[in-house]
Formats: C-alpha cells, sequence, structure tokens
C-alpha cells in the first residue's frame, strides 16, 4: 500500500550501513525488559548461544530502534512479532545478520524468543515470542532468548495479521526496551 512504501522511506532515515561492532560478552547475563502498552515482559537473553543475534538487539535496543513501535503480527496460539520501526513488517535496521541455529534450543515451549527472517542469514531487527510449542521452526530461526516474566502480558496483545486490503486494528506498542548486565 502508499503506507507501507511512505513508512519504509521514512524507515530509510533510521536504517545502519553496517552491523554494529561486536561488544556482547558470552560469559554475561543479559535480562531484556520489553515495557509495553500492557504491561512489562521480561527476556533472558543468550549470548552464548546466539551472540551475533544478542549483539545486534542489544545494540537495536540502546539506540532506541525499538522505542514506540507495534506489535505488527500477533498471531493468537502461535506468536507475536514486532522489531520493525515502520510497522509494515518489512523493515529492517539496515544490515542482516547470520543465521545462528543451537541444536540445544528449541521451540519446545511457550516463550522462546527468535529473530525473523526470510532464508539463512537474513535476521534484521523484527523478532517474535511464541505463545505455544512451534516445534515446526526448529532448524529455521535464531533462538536468541526465553521469557522469564509476563506471558500474560504477552497474550493481552491485540490479535493482528495485516495484509493488503484488510482492515487491520491497530497495534498495541512496544514503548522501549531496558537491558540489565550481570
Amino acid at each position: 500500500s502508499l503506507n507501507d512504501i511512505v513508512q519504509l522511506v521514512l524507515l530509510g532515515k533510521r536504517q545502519y550501513a553496517a552491523c554494529p561492532a561486536v561488544t556482547v560478552q558470552k560469559t554475561k547475563r543479559y535480562i531484556a525488559t520489553l515495557h509495553t502498552a500492557k504491561g512489562e515482559i521480561v527476556i533472558q537473553l543468550f549470548p552464548d548461544k546466539a551472540p551475533m543475534t544478542v549483539n545486534s538487539f542489544l545494540f537495536l535496543a540502546r539506540h532506541g530502534w525499538y522505542d514506540n513501535i507495534t506489535f505488527h503480527r500477533v498471531i493468537p496460539d502461535l506468536f507475536a512479532q514486532t522489531g520493525d520501526p515502520s510497522g509494515t513488517g518489512k523493515g529492517n535496521p539496515g544490515y542482516y545478520i547470520i543465521t545462528e541455529i543451537d541444536p540445544s534450543l528449541t521451540f519446545d515451549k511457550p516463550g522462546k524468543v527468535a529473530m525473523v527472517n526470510s532464508g539463512p542469514d537474513t535476521s534484521g531487527s523484527q523478532f517474535f515470542i511464541t505463545y505455544a510449542p512451534t516445534t515446526q521452526y526448529n532448524g529455521q530461526y535464531t533462538i536468541f532468548g526465553e521469557v522469564l516474566s509476563g506471558m500474560e502480558v504477552l497474550k493481552q496483545l491485540t490479535p493482528r495479521d495485516p495484509k493488503p486490503g484488510t482492515d487491520t486494528p491497530p497495534g498495541d506498542k512496544l514503548l522501549n526496551i531496558t537491558v540489565q548486565e550481570k
């Protein structure tokens, strides 16, 4: 749609020219809190299992990429997706990161946090959090975290699946993400 085109052009002004320098430390514990309009979702990140993904996520969170954006795709009993400031589901930070599949991490239960991609090594900033086991995704998406608390907040998000030519309700806001290092 014309609105999608406008939003993506505006997003281009915020994009980066390259991946951020690697500053994540595999031995540290990183806890990310997603502050949403409906409450907080607390996530433990896995820098030892997906260091490039966690590094990029932390960089974007600390630089405001995720501030005041929409959960643009929320499919009940499957997942909630965010991470695209354009709200179209087509935006990225201007760079891609590698797909980091760790066989010890699977979509065996609710609350898995993973990067969206459109094929190997095409992850950017969009991520999803599962509502249920989604074993069909094993081996396809980088799992880089897990929900510690706030699944009840996640379940309150307004269902929406933006498809061209359909009326989609406004999405709930991800206000920002704060990170604790331990």
